[in-house]
């Protein structure tokens, strides 16, 4: 299929490793068709591109999305059939969850149609290579999502995307007249200092009519006020195009320390469907900035509790057979006219409110004096320790 480089001629393999590489590659036992619920091959390849990204740090942030977060997206989503589109793939980590997740689940991952974009041909075929490995029907194609839609009439059931964060000149002035993707006119609707809101654009025109997204975004477009990205953030809250806002928590990423969060965008939000609740007059708000746990000194990591407790909140506030309750400091429903006396803030501390501290049962003055003593002493043992550091050194002089 000619999508790998034939440079393996110049690798410090000979012809016969080369050759037993592959015919032990070739043996049944690795094979998907022959085992299909082993994946021998594409958990390999899945750990070793986790691998290298941790070593390459934030050089590996073009086609890299830790596992917890992309887990995250496709249990809120759920996109057991349909057409599944990621315009910023990368090396198919949201594809290759969703076929996870199907498995999981019960499913049958031919149930689904893939679509992908990607800006870097070396990515790309990290993506392919990942796609192929799990016997997946796909459509991948190179190009620059935001200024060359290789799909402009794709419309899609879901769309799971991790874009580069704050991308500028980017040059919105190559976009045509009357870009399908827009909300407006392009010089009110686009600005060359971040290219957020104009992925938003092109992640809503790309939805089915029943369509949801998930997407991850840094935390800074949820307040930004540069006039090409509020006109657009107004624009979803007035037409109720967001479903759902997740902060997420520091050191997720091990590519970028910029913090981020979820939108949750969806055009299946007037109950129309038998499942889900008409929502169209509010948001949900959820702040799972205090969830997660360190793996290393570096990366955070969702646990299994963390995904289930995100996902199955929104799930029980969109489903009509839903149990959902506010929860003071976690999550909020919200209602639109609520974000618009906001200036159109999207961060959910505004909305979910400060956690109640635990009370220990003692009085503040009683708190306030032993912590009165306690700094005394102290500053008591500084000084002690303060005179012993002299008279060291003057032993030493």
């Amino acid at each position: 299929m000619n999508i790998l480089p034939r440079i393996f001629v110049r690798s410090e393999l000979s012809p016969k490793q080369t050759g037993g590489i592959i015919n032990l590659l070739s043996h049944p036992k690795f094979s998907e068709k022959e085992n299909p619920e082993s994946d021998i091959l594409g958990r390999i390849y899945e750990y070793y591109i986790g691998r290298f990204a941790m070593a390459e740090g934030s050089g590996a942030g073009q086609f890299f999305t830790p596992g917890s977060i992309v887990r995250l997206l496709v249990e809120i989503l759920e996109p057991f059939k349909g057409r599944i589109f990621d315009p910023a793939c990368g090396s198919g980590g949201m594809f290759v969850q969703s076929l996870k997740f199907i498995k999981e689940h019960g499913g049958n991952k031919k149930d689904i149609a893939i679509y992908g974009q990607e800006m870097t041909a070396q990515t790309l075929r990290l993506c392919l290579m990942n796609l192929m490995l799990r016997d997946l029907s796909f459509d991948i194609k190179l190009g620059n999502s935001l200024l060359d839609d290789k799909f402009p009439n794709l419309k899609a059931d879901y769309i799971i995307a991790n874009p580069p964060f704050n991308v500028s000149n980017w040059h919105p002035e190559d976009l045509p007249d009357g870009d399908p993707r827009l909300f407006g006119p392009k010089e009110e609707f686009t600005t060359d200092g971040s290219a957020n809101y104009m992925w938003m654009q092109t992640f809503w025109h790309h939805l089915s009519d029943t369509g949801t997204a998930g997407i991850v975004m840094a935390n800074g477009a949820m307040t930004s006020n540069n006039k090409g990205e509020k006109n657009v953030r107004q624009h979803m809250v007035d037409n109720s195009m967001i479903d759902a806002i997740v902060r997420l928590p520091d050191k997720l990423f091990l590519t970028t320390g910029i913090p981020a969060c979820l939108f949750i965008l969806s055009k299946n939000r007037d109950g129309n469907d038998g499942t889900h609740r008409e929502r169209n007059n509010e948001i949900l708000f959820l702040d799972a900035s205090k969830m997660g746990t360190m793996a290393s000194r570096k990366l955070r990591v969702f646990s299994d509790d963390d995904i289930n407790k995100i996902a199955e909140t929104y799930h029980n506030w969109r489903n009509r057979e839903g149990n959902y309750e506010d929860v003071e400091g976690f999550c909020k429903a919200t209602a639109l006219e609520d974000v618009q006396k906001q200036d159109y803030k999207l961060t959910p501390g505004i909305y979910v409110g400060t956690e109640a501290e635990e009370d220990d049962g003692i009085p503040f003055g009683e708190k306030m004096e032993g912590l009165k003593a306690q700094l005394l002493e102290q500053f008591e043992k500084g000084e002690e320790l303060k005179e012993k550091i002299k008279a060291n050194f003057n032993k030493i002089i």
